[in-house]
């Protein structure tokens, strides 16, 4: 057996040796930290992803040692393979920062600003990508596109305004169920994703499409509106399941499951099982299971210190722990003074009610019409 050909590329003045194949996005990967473009359209799961939304563009300031010339634009990370001394400028060169700046821009043209009422904020990778590439103001004076929400099956939305067409989710519709379960229709500003006369996505592994989306286009109905991620503690678990890995992160408060998702790794990408395959998950898994008694808790979900879901994590046995009360300690024992007790005043606070426990959405509607579960 030959051994494998390894090529040096320099990223950000940080060298690395890689496989013959490698694309730069992989190899700055294998550095880490900001030395690794943002991608938005890549996913290394999912084959033939990537080359769509420009984010991830560097400057190649040395093509090779064989052809030192630099390359006369800047290239696609997650599309370029390194070369042998290939020399790569990412948050080192200001064509790049500026580039990146502009696709942002374009990328949020569109997009509504209703970040306080989405469920994916908190774990957006376009909130990460506007805040730590995008600029504070707007050039976009023009009416934004919209479209209608959709329902593609009981338990997903889609909410084509909130779509960057990253096209990760037709990917991974295609690659789990190896039919064409949906895709892009029409063009230009007139893109959307869609099923053939609105048809319902029923697969086993549909649900997957909901973690592979960056942003919040693609939501789990049996989910929304009923809690804030920050406010949930992930907890890694697992079970024996006949369909699929069975190897999941639960997001509990207390002992209420109110999601379940597949375990991501630092990209936001699906992660791999021990034998090396992807970590996708069933429908039976994500949306029937929302009982910690139907799990094997292994333990808190390691979460970067940087994110807003990891300030309220509160270790506990199986879910949230409320901390310690403090008023009195340092008021001298005295207790707070309430004007009013929240929970006469709202039923959507009250102790009894049980959101993880209901099928669909939570609304205003949803607590008139449910009886209310200790």
């Amino acid at each position: 057996m030959s051994e494998q050909t390894l090529l040096k590329v320099t990223v950000d003045n940080i060298t690395i040796e890689v496989p013959a194949g490698t694309t730069i996005l992989q190899a700055a990967r294998q550095i880490g930290g900001t030395v690794a473009p943002p991608a938005m359209c890549f996913y290394s799961k999912l084959q033939g992803s990537g080359g769509k939304c420009r984010t991830c563009l560097v400057e190649v300031s040395k093509g090779s040692e064989k052809d030192p010339r630099p390359m006369p634009k800047l290239v696609a990370s997650c599309r370029t393979t390194v070369m042998d001394g290939m020399e790569v400028k990412n948050i080192t060169s200001e064509k790049v920062i500026d580039a990146r700046a502009g696709i942002v821009e374009f990328l949020l043209l569109n997009h509504p600003l209703d970040c306080p009422i989405c469920d994916q904020a908190g774990e957006c990778h376009l909130q990460d990508l506007s805040f730590e590439h995008g600029k504070a103001n707007t050039r976009y004076e023009f009416q934004r596109r919209t479209f209608k929400k959709h329902d593609l099956g009981k338990h997903i939305q889609l909410h084509m305004t909130r779509c960057i067409l990253c096209y990760r989710c037709v990917y991974s519709a295609d690659q789990l169920t190896q039919k064409r379960e949906h895709g892009i229709l029409d063009r230009g500003d007139h893109a959307e994703i869609a099923t053939h006369i609105e048809k319902s996505l029923d697969n086993e592994f549909i649900g997957n499409v909901i973690d592979v989306c960056p942003v919040g286009a693609l939501t789990d109905k049996t989910f929304r509106f009923k809690n804030r991620v920050w406010f949930l503690k992930p907890m890694d678990a697992h079970r024996d399941c006949p369909t699929c890995a069975g190897r999941v992160t639960l997001w509990n408060r207390g002992d209420e499951v109110f999601r379940v998702t597949a375990r991501k790794d630092e990209w936001g990408e699906i992660e791999d099982t021990p034998d090396g395959k992807p970590g996708w998950i069933c429908n039976t898994c994500r949306f029937d299971k929302k009982k910690t008694s139907d799990w094997v808790i292994e333990g808190p979900r390691e979460i970067n210190r940087h994110s807003v879901i990891s300030q309220g994590h509160y270790a506990g046995k199986i879910g949230t722990t409320l901390p310690q009360e403090t008023f009195k300690a340092v008021n001298e024992g005295r207790a707070p003074h309430l004007l009013m007790d929240i929970h006469n005043e709202s039923e959507v606070n009250k102790p009894t009610v049980r959101l993880s426990e209901w099928e669909g959405p939570s609304n205003s509607s949803t607590f008139n019409n449910h009886n209310t579960k200790a």
